[in-house]
């Protein structure tokens, strides 16, 4: 019973090939190639994608991890903690440094582009991200770098040379709980130094820029993608803007106001 030749009741010919080519050339995930194709393909759906991916042999991807350890998932948290870092690029006109702040839980991001990197720009970044922000951050994670805290021996409240940085001033401002990577541990704040690379990969790994302000402009054009348009598997397929909204809908009481105001109109 059947046809002899099994094909999808959905799609024509030509989009089975070319969801074939997409996923042979790609090697994204099934979720991945669904999002990517959907924009030229309206009618395509999980399940028929799927089914088409199973004829042909190809649903299963190679899996690069085998053999290892499973990773552990991220310790879920509420909206409003925030990883950082600071990340060195460079333009025609030299080195510049890059401020990081990455969402936890919404995945959403926040950058700006600096000619130093102090202890006085970072706490301009920390404002800048809680101005930006619609919401109220009540943790951030960091690592020990001078821009954003002093040396051990000037942290400990028992002793006389005590200090707070200017960046600890700011989160107890701000009543934020600032919390420290463990030393030589990087991966501690993976989620940021991620997303690092991906903005590298994205602007200074690609392209060449004259000038600060050309790089600036770029980065803000990707980062309006990446957070209104982009996709995440980790989001279920929301966007981090979507994902920031439904958390609105789900506790209005950890915002100051409605995410809105954060997209483009006519009164921005």
């Amino acid at each position: 019973m059947g046809p002899k030749q099994p094909h999808s009741t959905s799609l024509s010919l030509e989009e089975e090939a070319a969801c074939l080519v997409f996923r042979r050339h790609t090697l994204l995930p099934l979720d991945d190639c669904l999002y990517a194709l959907q924009d030229t393909i309206p009618q395509l759906s999980r399940s028929s994608l799927h089914r088409l991916f199973q004829r042909h042999g190809i649903s299963r991807l190679p899996d690069p991890d085998a053999g290892t350890a499973p990773k552990k998932p991220f310790k879920a948290y509420p909206i409003g903690y925030l990883h950082i870092d600071i990340a060195e690029v460079r333009t025609e006109q030299g080195k510049h440094y890059l401020f990081v702040a990455i969402d936890r839980t919404s995945k959403f991001v926040v950058a700006r582009l600096e000619s130093q990197a102090t202890r006085r720009t970072a706490a301009a970044f920390l404002d800048h991200v809680i101005d930006g922000l619609p919401y109220r951050v009540h943790t951030v994670l960091t690592d020990n770098g001078i821009q954003f805290t002093d040396s051990a021996r000037y942290r400990d409240p028992n002793k006389p040379l005590s200090r707070r940085s200017r960046f600890d001033q700011r989160c107890a401002a701000h009543a934020i709980e600032h919390r420290l990577t463990r030393p030589n541990h990087p991966w501690t704040n993976g989620q940021v130094e991620r997303m690092n690379k991906t903005l590298k990969a994205a602007t200074i790994k690609r392209y060449h820029y004259a000038s600060l302000e050309e790089l600036q402009a770029h980065l803000q054009t990707f980062l309006t993608v990446y957070n209104y348009a982009k996709k995440l598997k980790t989001l279920k397929g929301k966007t981090p803007f979507e994902s920031m909204t439904a958390e609105w809908h789900r506790n209005p009481a950890s915002f100051y106001c409605q995410p809105n105001h954060l997209l483009a109109g006519l009164d921005t």
